[in-house]
């Protein structure tokens, strides 16, 4: 599978001063889980990423602004994108 881009949003630093980073819940998703529309396939989809994101670091971003989104504290994005994109080819 390739490696695709993701998309992050710049935030506000966190309260010790570490930058942070947001991106959407879908770039943590296979092709084959964004495509399942069985059930409640939006919660299931949302904790699913959810729980990848948390073996790299990566929280539930709680803000209007950016819905569906989870968040990374990162001082080197590409090295985030990277891993992530590793972790979702290696499921």
């Amino acid at each position: 599978m390739e490696n695709k881009k993701i998309e992050f949003t710049r935030v506000n630093n966190d309260v010790n001063g570490n930058p942070r980073f947001v991106c959407h819940f879908l770039d943590l998703l296979t092709d084959e889980e964004q495509n399942d529309y069985s059930g409640d396939f939006l919660t299931k989809k949302y904790v699913n990423a959810l729980k990848r994101a948390k073996k790299l670091g990566g929280r539930k971003f709680h803000n209007k602004q950016y819905g569906g989104g989870i968040v990374f504290q990162s001082y080197n994005i590409q090295d985030t994108e990277r891993r992530i994109n590793e972790l979702v080819n290696n499921i």
